[in-house]
């Protein structure tokens, strides 16, 4: 063995050996191998570490889980606080900021200092938290934990420095702000209540300053009783006691009455002069029945009580519907005077708020909006108009229209495809919007000069695509399609097949765009393909489609061999899927058994299509023997070659969209030819299983009717799912052929991983314990061979949205399983049916426990190491280009390249006419398969660069629109831009580099000589998930996502680590799904089911992000208030006179109990930290914000004064006027 492994190390890599045993040979993980370089191969790499940074740039989309809301009525901009402990604060259009708390506790209450630039959050962990909004990037100031109380409430009036929190216990706290300590000052629950009172009056649920005085306090207790507090003589003004629970108070602005609402339903009005009893009690919704009693109804969570000059106050409630209107929508309704409006929400109402002109509550509120913070939505209705109409939402909110399940990601697109696609999706906006400007107007935002044309793609459950202005680190939509057109409907009850497809029949699974020929393709969890062209003009088209029998004969899944020792793989013999077959749907067996029928029904009359992407042609796949088509996993499209590929778990197709014909069609194992890197022995021919398939689709149906609530919901996680893990578990581990009633196995898309079996870069493949003795490396017929064993079932998946797969996988939930199979059919909650399992010898059945001592010791096998011994080999990957097929290829012809589940990489060289008219007349032939290629782990993606280092983009047609009108002077022709490799590269000779990266190791090959120059185990712990050659900083690197979260990026073409980052801990499903990289070292994923995360990994971009980014805070005078008067001032109290410093003072109250409460200094971020320094330029800045105050405060007075002295002469000259008038008279003239 020593000498084997000598003769490895010292393989070169031109000889033909050295590329295929290349998986034996690599080198250790984070290590990149060299071989000798040719001379020719000079690329002068600009790339360095310090190129790269990892960090968040924006979100998009609604809040996921929403909580809170609160809105600035001075700087106009709006807060949105989660479950998940984070706070969106929004603007106007490009003014969007995205905050976390790191405990990640939920967000119960808002509270912004109003026009001072700064956000009080109060979270579920009883801490409260000072945000800084004056920078970019808020960070917190201050935060404060309480120990021994609950926090419920929190009320901070205006212009104040004190904050009111409520409790639990029903004790009342001051903080104050600037320092966020607590004071000495407490309002207990017991003083607060009569001492007659034998019960706990509850929770605090609410805290509110009386408008005619500040120094009165209302608490709201959640049992029914109110209490005035006097705070400056301790003492209670009145106490009210109500039967029924308190969920708000709303004061008029008066302040000589309130309203509140409860949780009967009624709304009570109160008079401060008369607190024994409400003096009005309103059941808005609650009917009186014929027997003379009041309907039940729900309580009314939330009032607002808002005066206007011009019309009648406006009462605006969330709830209090009556209990047996079942089914009704969440209301929201709004009492004008006599006339009630109830507006019916899509989900139910989280929080809402009225938003007023004046941010003064002792003034008339003069409402204009109201802001409804729903579940899954975020709306503002118009108060101003009878109608009540809502505001067109400028913000991307509804990105989760329909659960997400893919994304894609074009960054530096042609200039003229945004205008385009945003004219015509113009023309299909909803209307009856208000026309008033959107009322969250605050912050300023200004498109930066590093800017380009950016794209986002989403596809969802529905069969919807949307495509998404990202320019900017904005989100607009720009133009939405809809896939489910080109179908017709499927009709409920067509027996066992509707039970497939009745969910989601048209969710989009993957889509491939060409943006210069604006060819785009979506790829459906039905096993179908639809091709789009684009028109600026509508036109009546007739779809042609494809019916293409992809299914083997025989089952390909390779199994562990019996000697362990001595490794024998027998190989079935295959047999190539027949091309085309005619789909009838009377075909089958007299049993009913499906065969040659889709699953959906293209329509087959002449349609209208609008202007936009106009479907051009469908493939699809055909059920065979009863069994459903397998789902596609990789595709990709050329509009220069004209031709379209497209493979799964059982073979590969190509097909020619020009002249709808399909080239191609055939088994994974032929495409290898005499080029096999395993030897394969045949096997007899599966039985017969039309009993089996009825089972199967048993299984299928009640799974997907199981699904089908998770899908609808599309918001609840899939713990659920593993909850019978163990039990499941131990019951495969007693008999492996204890499993009755076949189920289907759960695929993944290949974008996902076909095989998980690293979570979190845990090993739990049975191919990595050390009882695997020796690597298997595929050798000659002297070696070690392959074996085959069947019947493994084909997998079919639900269409399961991105959105659902919120779950984080726990080591401890798949540490134990012995394969990836295992796991993954225990995390989808279904099993899998296959004979082979009784195949699997004692070392490989290891207990549960065992697996979790081990699994961080064990090492991956270095052959077939990343695919599940049970699943078949499947195309993974998929891209065409021009390239040398063979060795002896002296000139660079249209190749596809192909990437399977094993490692394996295939060239096919094809032959394409370049007339236009032989193009579409003459067949394009494909010649037998070139070379073959090894690397570790399923191939992900294919790069091409030339002999310079700069990368070769794949050639394609220009755009032209076929439903123009002809003009003859200018026939529309094909315009083909061509990219060859040896066209850029002159001096450097003929070939090129071709990169090529699994989920193990990346490779960089030469072409035409096949030699590997450069090896890079990328991981050993984990597998990549995600990798693409991307452009950064004037140059080129490959860019790879890993299941353990890890970002890194390697060199090209020598493949040396730049960057390597922990950024995701635990990676889930949704993520590892939609995670894509695009140029311009961008990335992004679906950090939640509503929400796209974007992210950048390029230093430059880090450097600029502070100019892309909008201002939250801009310095805006506040309002002044309205001048009372002098009598009314005279007369009406003291309330500006109330110094709450003097009463919550330590000097005045003392010091709070250090176990209460926890003061905990905040970072503040860097722009917080300079501002905060204590150097001599941070104190100069703050004594002249403190001279310019002062100043200001001084005017103020001087013209307060000024004011008054006016009005004493005023009053002065009345006076005197009168005495003059009176003083002749006589008393009786009076």
């Amino acid at each position: 063995m020593k000498k084997f492994r000598k003769v490895l190390d010292g393989l070169t890599t031109s000889s033909p050996g050295g590329t295929i045993g290349s998986p034996s040979c690599g080198s250790a993980a984070g290590t990149p191998t060299t071989a000798p370089t040719p001379k020719e191969i000079d690329v002068q790499e600009t790339l360095v570490s310090e190129n790269f940074q990892l960090c968040k740039t924006v979100r998009h989309g609604f809040p996921y889980q929403p909580t809170a809301l609160a809105f600035d009525p001075v700087q106009k901009i709006l807060a949105v606080g989660s479950r998940t402990g984070g706070v969106r604060i929004l603007g106007r259009p490009g003014v969007d900021c995205y905050c976390q708390h790191e405990s990640g506790a939920a967000v119960l209450q808002l509270q912004f200092l109003i026009n001072e630039g700064a956000l009080v959050t109060a979270c579920a962990d009883d801490t409260l938290h000072l945000w800084n909004l004056r920078q970019r990037r808020p960070a917190i100031l201050h935060s404060l934990k309480f120990n021994r109380e609950r926090v419920t409430f929190c009320h901070l009036p205006f212009q104040s420095k004190w904050l009111y929190v409520g409790t639990e216990r029903g004790n009342t706290h001051m903080v104050n702000i600037e320092s966020f300590i607590l004071s000495g000052y407490v309002i207990m629950w017991n003083k607060a209540i009569e001492l007659s009172t034998k019960t706990h009056p509850g929770p605090v649920v609410h805290l509110s300053d009386s408008p005619k005085d500040e120094g009165k306090l209302l608490i709201g207790f959640e049992s029914g009783t109110v209490v005035q507090w006097d705070l400056r003589c301790k003492k209670a003004d009145f106490r009210i006691y109500y039967d029924e629970a308190i969920h708000s108070v709303s004061w008029h602005h008066e302040g000589k009455q309130f309203m509140c609402s409860h949780s009967d339903g009624s709304l009570t009005m109160w008079n401060l002069r008369n607190t024994t009893k409400p003096f009005q009690v309103t059941f808005p919704h609650g009917k009186i029945q014929r027997d003379g009693r009041k309907e039940s109804c729900k309580p009314i969570l939330k009032v607002e009580y808002k005066t206007s000059r011009s019309s009648e106050p406006f009462i605006v409630f969330s709830g209090g519907l009556s209990y047996d209107k079942a089914g009704r929508r969440p209301t929201l309704t709004i009492m004008h005077g006599k006339a009630i409006t109830v507006l019916e929400m899509d989900y139910p109402i989280v929080e809402f708020m009225v938003l007023c002109e004046t941010p003064y509550n002792n003034e008339v509120q003069e409402p204009s909006a109201v802001v409804v913070l729903l579940e899954k939505d975020l709306i503002v209705v118009d108060l101003t108009q009878s109608n009540f109409p809502v505001f067109e939402n400028p913000y991307p909110m509804d990105i989760h229209e329909s659960p997400v399940t893919c994304t894609a990601y074009f960054a530096d697109c042609p200039p003229d495809i945004i205008p385009i696609l945003y004219s015509i999706g113009a023309k299909h906006k909803k209307t009856g919007y208000s026309q008033k400007e959107w009322p969250i107007s605050g912050g300023t935002w200004t498109l930066g000069s590093h800017t380009y044309p950016e794209i986002i793609i989403t596809g969802h459950a529905d069969g919807s695509i949307k495509f998404w202005d990202a320019s900017a680190i904005t989100l607009q939509m720009l133009y939405k399609l809809k896939t489910s057109k080109v179908f017709e409907k499927p009709k409920p009850g067509e027996g066992r097949a509707a039970d497939l497809v009745e969910e989601d029949p048209f969710a989009v699974q993957m889509v491939s765009w060409c943006p210069q020929s604006r060819i785009f393709c979506v790829v459906g969890i039905s096993a179908h393909v639809i091709l789009y062209r684009f028109s600026k003009y509508d036109a009546n088209t007739q779809i042609v489609c494809l019916d293409v029998r992809l299914q083997c004969e025989s089952d390909d899944v390779i199994t562990p061999s019996e000697n362990e020792n001595n490794p024998c793989f027998p190989e079935p013999g295959s047999h190539s899927p027949q091309p085309q077959h005619p789909a009838s749907p009377s075909s089958g067996t007299p049993e009913g058994i499906k065969d040659s029928i889709p699953c959906l029904k293209v329509k087959d009359r002449v349609v209208r299509v609008p202007p936009g992407y106009q479907a051009e042609l469908v493939i699809q796949l055909l059920w065979v023997d009863g069994e459903p088509p397998q789902q596609i996993t990789t595709l990709d499209i050329n509009s220069a070659y004209g031709l379209l590929a497209f493979g799964n778990c059982n073979g590969l197709a190509i097909v020619d969209y020009l002249q709808k014909t399909i080239l191609l069609c055939m088994s994974t194992l032929d495409l290898y030819g005499a080029a096999d890197p395993y030897q394969r022995l045949t096997r007899s021919p599966r039985r017969n299983r039309q009993s089996t398939s009825e089972v199967c689709m048993r299984g299928l149906s009640n799974f997907y009717s199981d699904s089908k609530k998770r899908i609808r919901t599309s918001y609840q996680s899939l713990t659920e799912l593993s909850d019978n893990q163990q039990s499941i578990d131990m019951e495969r581990s007693k008999s492996p052929t204890s499993v009755k009633g076949p189920g289907r196995k759960l695929s993944l898309p290949t974008d996902l991983k076909t095989d998980l079996d690293h979570v979190n870069g845990h090993c739990t493949s049975p191919t990595s314990q050390p009882l695997a003795g020796k690597p298997r490396v595929p050798m000659g017929p002297e070696g070690p061979r392959l074996t085959r064993r069947g019947p493994g079932r084909p997998p079919f998946r639900k269409a399961q949205s991105a959105a659902c797969m919120e779950i984080s996988l726990p080591v401890s939930h798949t540490e134990g399983y012995a394969s990836r199979r295992a796991m993954l059919q225990q995390f989808h909650g279904v099993t899998m049916y296959s004979h082979d399992e009784h195949h699997i010898t004692s070392p490989y059945c290891w207990s549960e426990r065992e697996s979790r001592e081990n699994s961080f010791s064990r090492s991956r096998s270095s052959s077939v190491s990343s695919i599940d011994r049970d699943t078949k080999e499947a195309i993974t990957t998929l891209q065409f280009g021009e390239s040398y097929g063979r060795k002896s290829d002296a000139l660079p012809t249209p190749c596809l390249w192909v990437g399977t589940s094993l490692g394996v990489v295939v060239l096919i060289p094809m032959s394409i006419p370049t007339d236009q008219e032989e193009r579409m007349e003459e067949p394009v032939t494909i010649g037998p398969s070139g070379m073959v290629l090894m690397l570790k782990g399923s191939v992900l993606r294919f790069g091409f660069l030339d002999c310079m280092g700069a990368v070769i983009q794949s050639p394609y047609e220009t755009w032209r629109d076929l439903n123009a009108p002809e003009d003859p002077d200018r026939p529309r022709r094909r315009k083909l831009v061509h990219f060859s490799p040896s066209s850029s590269q002159d001096a450097c000779g003929d070939g090129h580099l071709a990169v090529v990266c699994s989920e193990r190791q990346a490779k960089v090959f030469l072409m035409p000589s096949q030699s590997c120059l450069f090896v890079h185990n990328i991981t050993e712990s984990s597998f990549v998930l995600r990798a693409d050659v991307v452009s950064v900083c004037n140059s080129v690197c490959l860019a790879c996502f890993c299941a353990n979260g890890h970002i890194m990026t390697l060199s090209l073409p020598s493949l040396r680590p730049l960057m390597d980052v922990n950024y995701l801990p635990l990676t889930d499903m949704r993520i590892a799904r939609t995670f894509c990289f695009t140029n311009g070292g961008q990335a992004l994923y679906l950090s939640s089911p509503t929400e796209i995360q974007r992210i950048t990994y390029s230093q430059e971009m880090c450097d600029n992000l502070q100019e892309m980014l909008g201002e939250l805070f801009t310095p805006i005078e506040t309002p002044e208030a309205q001048n009372r008067g002098f009598l009314k001032g005279f007369f009406g109290g003291n309330a500006n006179t109330f110094d709450r410093e003097e009463l919550f003072g330590e000097a005045a109250a003392g010091k709070a109990s250090r176990s209460l409460a926890q003061h905990i200094p905040g970072q503040g971020g860097m722009e917080g930290m300079k501002v905060a320094a204590g150097g001599a330029v941070g104190d100069l800045a703050r004594a002249r914000i403190a001279l310019d105050e002062r100043g200001q405060r001084l005017g103020e007075l001087e013209e307060r004064t000024a004011l008054m002295m006016t009005s004493a002469e005023t009053f002065s000259k009345h006076a005197h006027e009168l005495m003059l008038k009176c003083k002749d008279k006589k008393w009786y003239q009076f």
